[in-house]
């Protein structure tokens, strides 16, 4: 590795000295946005045009001033956006020698009128150190699970199992409003799939978090924004729609918000009603120590049923003084999901014959649960320095039954029976505190504290049905407690010299767990903890070139440690033949990820990125052949190299047409141990790309898709292609209060998830098929009144509310 850091600092310097034989002269523009009472807007688009081709974009801070930066000397113009008052273009400037204006807003009405903006905002946008998926901006979006919309974007995959990778590599840590879900496996899974996309406003895939996020996610952050509305007055949404497949889903949301004064509150609600299915074909072959074949396990299973998912989140924020602003957030998920599944598992010869085989069904019933409460507090010590701090508490309760039922397809057949309760209840509290200090115009010093707990009690009851009777099966039984304290300090300096921005920081986390598994009347009580602490130090260089060329070199070190699944040893029944069990050994991993990156312009942006893990989690395969048995578990095999190289472009063709395309090709090199040496190279093509067409003054079109070569995210099984296509269209309504939307998903019904694992002497092809090509109607009205309020004395504490948000 040391090799190719110099490789990486050689080649930014190089790109450093070449840009600086030919600078032309530039200097930094403003313009001072305000509403029709003279007051700073605050959130306002403004695009920089030159020839009528945008040059960049700014949002306007809460002053209203939008800074442009290292503009070239020419005529320019501005178009400013903003939710509520007519877009409004300013005439020609010469610049740098003429003065800008101030551009007073003119409102729609006192009613918001608000435009169908989804067809005009970007679908993907790249920020320094940040890829932005605006999930409403994409048609096809509509009516889908956030689970499908991370399934689409950029350099993101999804495994069978519903593991997340970010750029060819896994361990992803999902946070939903920057607030981590501390969930993992089919829990993450379950949560994802039953969200709705019409929750979210955007996705945040962060490659290289700097330190003052939490150093878990070798792969990086994908942040989940859930809606969140600061219009003044009472303004609101409602969205429905409703899909068929093979079997029909709906959803249905409700957004609110109230501001007025000193207060902000706010009321999402959201319910989706889900029938599902999952058809699954799997062939597994076992082998003698000589490699010759011994049987074979054809196992074809239909997984079918329904899932109603209500979340409701509701918060209130309270400017207390000047300084001061103070806010809540109370939020809850109810899931219920019922199904049952067929499966004929059967025995075959080398020649493929039949020697037995067997009918399994499965009933099916899992709920999820979960509460959070989260106090918020932001204060502004002097105009250099601010406070903010964060208290969370959060509960989940899982619980899931399951009855099978095993019979022999024979003359002389047995039929089997069993049961299964695996409850589940999480506990949470967190607690950070973070400083921010503007040491001069051009350096800003952060630092902060966090603390987490987090307290797991999972029970695992497994009963058979002997003669009439449930009888306990303390072979499968498992009584699991785990608490785990996480404890973080953090401190970090950007500095600005002329066009070289620069931002180091070192993040120390201290980890301790432990956990005891109770035994019963066939096994033992036992106990095991662990301490241990590392830094995890993080930073970046920016360089900006001109106004068009940016170059940016990233680095950061950080950690996944067990989930408290993975390490209870207790058995998961999949079927007859296949069982899920965790590892109370396993170790966390480390990763050090670097990535230099080059924008031009919001054009095009291409990056090549090297990282390596240690201690690398992969699946487990252990097989049991006197039994037929595989045990799928997961275990630290060794080490993993990745190498990566990403573009993304946006174009606009024509007035009519924007394009928005990503690759990512990712060289992998896994190398570990189980049962005996491993080595698996891949390399693997992540494309993807939206098409949207405007058709007049009312209709917008859309076609996207993506597609995925062989991949590999475990040492022992590889995935083989698949992708998707999907088109939409869309259309104001109602005076433009609503939106129409027609979307149609996966219409080649390409996007199966199929592969091949090798375990140790045995190997098994599956193929698995979703109700994935859908075809949905939806439908947005956007309703509310502007708030006329007179002047107040205290309108300066403005700033310090727009600032605080809603502590999500």
């Amino acid at each position: 590795m040391p090799s190719l850091q110099k490789v990486f600092c050689l080649l930014f310097l190089s790109l450093l000295s070449l840009s600086a034989w030919c600078q032309p002269a530039t200097s930094n523009i403003s313009i001072l946005i305000v509403n029709e009472k003279l007051e700073p807007v605050d959130g306002a688009t403004v695009k920089l045009l030159n020839n009528t081709k945008p040059i960049k974009i700014v949002v306007s801070n809460s002053n209203g001033k939008a800074l442009f930066e290292n503009v070239k000397a020419g005529t320019y113009a501005f178009i400013i956006t903003y939710t509520g008052y007519k877009p409004q273009t300013t005439r020609n400037y010469n610049l740098p020698t003429e003065s800008i204006d101030t551009i007073k807003l003119q409102q729609l009405n006192a009613v918001l009128q608000q435009v169908d903006v989804t067809a005009h905002a970007a679908t993907i946008e790249q920020q320094k150190g940040k890829v932005i998926v605006n999930v409403d901006a994409s048609v096809t979006n509509a009516g889908i699970t956030v689970l499908e919309v991370l399934e689409k974007s950029p350099g993101v995959t999804v495994d069978k199992n519903g593991g997340i990778a970010l750029q060819g590599k896994t361990g992803v840590l999902i946070t939903i409003d920057d607030k981590p879900t501390y969930l993992s496996g089919a829990d993450l899974n379950n949560l994802l799939s039953s969200m709705s996309s019409t929750q979210v406003s955007q996705i945040e895939l962060i490659a290289n978090p700097t330190a003052r996020y939490d150093a878990s996610g070798n792969a990086g952050i994908i942040n989940i924004k859930t809606k969140k509305n600061k219009m003044r007055g009472f303004n609101g949404s409602f969205t429905t729609s409703v899909g068929e497949g093979v079997y029909p889903k709906n959803n249905n949301s409700l957004v609110l918000n109230y501001r007025v004064g000193k207060i902000n509150t706010f009321f999402n609600y959201n319910v989706n009603i889900v029938q599902y299915l999952t058809d699954l074909y799997a062939l597994r072959k076992y082998y003698d120590e000589t490699g010759n074949l011994t049987s074979q396990l054809k196992q074809p299973s239909y997984f079918k049923g329904t899932f109603v998912n209500n979340t409701v989140k509701t918060g209130l924020d309270y400017y207390v003084g000047p300084k001061t602003t103070i806010g809540f957030v109370l939020g809850g998920t109810l899931i219920h999901r019922s199904g049952n599944n067929t499966a004929t598992a059967s025995w075959l010869n080398p020649a493929g014959a039949v020697d037995s085989a067997i009918f399994t069904g499965n009933n099916n019933t899992n709920r999820f649960k979960n509460g959070s409460a989260n106090l918020n507090l932001r204060h502004t010590i002097s105009d250099s320095q601010d406070l903010a701090a964060d208290f969370d508490y959060l509960h989940y309760s899982i619980s899931s039954l399951q009855d099978f039922t095993n019979h022999l397809l024979a003359p002389e057949g047995y039929t089997e029976e069993s049961h299964s309760d695996i409850p589940t209840t999480i506990n949470i509290a967190s607690g950070k505190v973070d400083y921010t200090l503007k040491v001069d115009k051009n350096s800003t010093f952060e630092a902060g504290v966090k603390s987490s707990q987090s307290n797991t009690d999972n029970l695992a009851a497994y009963q058979n049905l002997v003669g009439g009777q449930w009888v306990d099966d303390n072979t499968k039984s498992n009584h699991f407690l785990y608490h785990e304290n996480i404890s973080a300090v953090y401190s970090s300096i950007e500095k600005k010299l002329d066009k070289v921005t620069i931002q180091a920081g070192v993040r120390y986390e201290h980890t301790g767990y432990r956990a005891h598994q109770l035994g019963n009347a066939i096994q033992k009580d036992s106990a095991f903890s662990r301490n241990y602490g590392q830094f995890f130090p993080s930073g970046y260089i920016s360089y900006q070139a001109d106004t068009a060329n940016s170059f940016t070199l990233t680095a950061s070190r950080r950690i996944d440690r067990p989930v408290f699944q993975n390490l209870n040893p207790f058995y998961f029944i999949i079927n007859k033949y296949t069982y899920q069990t965790g590892n109370a050994y396993l170790l966390p991993q480390y990763s050090w990820n670097l990535e230099l990156t080059h924008q031009y312009k919001q054009l095009l942006t291409t990056s090549i990125s090297y990282s390596t893990i240690k201690n690398y989690f992969s699946q487990l395969f252990l097989a049991d052949t006197a039994k037929g048995i595989l045990l799928y578990s997961q275990g630290n095999v060794g080490k993993t190299y990745t190498i990566g190289l990403s573009m993304a472009l946006n174009l606009s063709p024509t007035d009519w047409w924007s394009v928005t395309t990503q690759a990512t090709y990712t060289y992998k090199r896994l190398k570990g141990f189980n049962g005996n040496d491993f080595t698996s190279n891949i390399n693997q093509l992540n494309m993807s790309a939206n098409n949207q067409f405007k058709l007049g003054k009312t209709y917008t079109a859309e076609i996207s898709g993506f597609y995925t070569t062989k991949a590999r995210n475990d040492v022992q099984e590889l995935l083989y292609p698949t992708g998707q296509l999907s088109a939409g269209i869309s259309r104001p309504v109602l005076n433009k209060k609503g939106t129409l939307r027609f979307t149609a998903r996966d219409i080649f019904h390409t996007n199966a998830m199929e592969g091949f694992t090798s375990f140790p002497n045995a190997t098994e092809y599956f193929i698995i098929h979703r109700d994935s090509r859908v075809y949905t109607v939806s439908f947005t009205y956007r309703f509310g009144k502007t708030y006329k309020t007179t002047k107040r004395t205290d309108g300066s504490a403005t700033e310090e509310m727009e600032r605080v948000g809603t502590g999500g």
